[in-house]
Formats: structure tokens, sequence, C-alpha cells
């Protein structure tokens, strides 16, 4: 039970914290390349916004599992494994789709951290209820 409110309260987070990174810091530099965004000006957001939130909560959800399986215990711990996670997937991924779709370099920067800033809540969480 313990787990699922661990879950619950960083997925829930993790909606403010993409709103923050990435749809308020550096907002204008989305249309620096308009060409590349898949919803037209004047559609509606709410499909992506919804799966958004739910990748959210399975990143919580598979973050949370890790810590179990791999015995990671302690704040220490936990955000030692959120930063190695951060630098393993998300960083070389924005980097790597920036180096062949045109990004504006502030986008990515921010993207970039507000995935730091979910897997630190995920890992603060992971501290706090394991």
């Amino acid at each position: 039970m313990r787990i699922l409110l661990g879950v619950f309260a960083s997925g829930c987070v993790f909606s403010l914290t993409d709103w923050v990174f990435a749809g308020i810091l550096f907002h204008d530099k989305y249309n620096a390349h308009p060409e590349i965004w898949r919803l037209a000006p004047g559609k509606s957001e709410v499909s992506s916004v919804a799966w958004s939130v739910a990748l959210g909560f399975l990143t919580s959800t598979a973050f949370m599992a890790a810590c179990v399986v791999f015995s990671i215990r302690g704040y220490q711990a936990s955000f030692e494994f959120a930063g190695l996670c951060w630098l393993m997937i998300p960083v070389p991924l924005l980097i790597t789709n920036a180096l062949f779709v045109k990004l504006h370099p502030l986008v990515v920067f921010s993207h970039s951290m507000g995935w730091l800033a979910k897997l630190c809540v995920a890992a603060l969480a992971a501290a706090l209820i394991l």
C-alpha cells in the first residue's frame, strides 16, 4: 500500500514538472521550428497530455519497482540511481533526437531538466516510502 501511495504521489508531481519544464519554460522556443510538432495550431492537446500523464505514472511505477528489485534504500542511493537513470536514458535520447530533428537547444535543455526533476521526485518518494 505504501508503494502505491508513493507511485501515486510521485506520478501526480510528475505532471506538474512536465507542465513547468515542457509547457512553461522556454515555451516560445517551441515555435522556432513549428513544422516538427504533431499538433496543428488550434487542435486539442487533451489526448497528448493524457498520455503524457499516464506515462509519468508508468515511469514512477518502474522507478519504484527497480528500487525494490535492486534493494535501493535511502536518500543517497535513490538519488544516485535517479542520476544514473537520467544519464543513461533521457539525456542520450534527447540529444540524439536533437541531432536529427530540428529542436531548439533550450527545448532540449528544458526537457532534459524536466526528466532530472521527475527522476528526483521518484527518488524522493522511493527514499521516503521504501
